[in-house]
């Protein structure tokens, strides 16, 4: 079932800030990528939210700082479907449990400082930061309720997602606790193909298996035949 929130005919919430969604080619393909490989890990959890870039307004108070639009977030217990935008007040006042931001070279310090103090006031319990230029990655973790600083960030399992962060000297790479590494579109699809090609692979083996068996078992009715053609009951021998 399609899930539709309600919609509030008091007030006017816009879906756009007005930004573009990236500002270059690295940054969409990192927010893609986790964004979809998320989708696919929750997707037999009709209740966890994930949005790329949606704007997410925490209280009906036009008076906030905001709204901020995370790169991607994570909302459990939500119905996934469509939404213009994330108004919490709509929405259980369940707020976004994990959000991740990838850096561009146009966000300034004052702006990310902005976002990790929005964040600590609206209840997100994991917030992630990545550059893929410098390949440096920050994450906060809720305790005692205020995002702290995870002082060791490699080897981290998130507590709500469950997928493990690891550091190479080339870049981030994401894995799921079933060993599974996050994937771009182009590897999904080429490890889909693969599968595939596999399956066909297999069938194909089946199928020559099953001709040679009964190509034997032809063999062995010829020769029965031969054999009686002879006087000889082929049982008895």
């Amino acid at each position: 079932m399609t899930f539709t929130p309600a919609i509030d005919p008091d007030i006017e919430y816009p879906d756009s800030d007005g930004k573009p969604m990236a500002d270059n080619t690295e940054q969409y393909e990192w927010i893609v990528k986790i964004k979809e490989n998320l989708e696919i890990l929750f997707a037999n959890s009709p209740n966890v939210f994930i949005a790329g870039d949606l704007l997410w307004y925490p209280v009906q108070d036009k008076k906030i700082t905001g709204p901020v639009a995370p790169d991607v977030m994570v909302v459990f217990g939500r119905p996934k479907g469509r939404r213009g935008s994330y108004k919490q007040w709509q929405e259980d006042n369940i707020a976004p449990q994990v959000v991740f931001e990838i850096l561009s070279p146009s966000n300034s310090l004052e702006e990310m400082e902005r976002k990790l103090l929005f964040y600590q006031r609206y209840a997100v319990e994991e917030y992630y930061l990545y550059d893929p230029d410098s390949h440096n990655f920050q994450g906060w973790w809720r305790q005692e309720g205020l995002l702290r600083s995870i002082p060791e960030i490699k080897g981290w399992v998130s507590p709500r997602l469950n997928i493990r962060f690891e550091l190479t000297e080339k870049e981030l790479e994401i894995y799921g606790l079933d060993g599974q590494k996050f994937l771009t579109s182009i590897e999904l699809s080429q490890k889909a193909e693969q599968a595939s090609l596999q399956l066909e692979q297999e069938r194909l083996k089946a199928e020559q298996a099953s001709l040679q068996l009964e190509q034997e078992r032809l063999k062995a009715e010829r020769l029965a035949e031969y054999i009686r053609s002879l006087g000889i009951d082929p049982d008895t021998l």
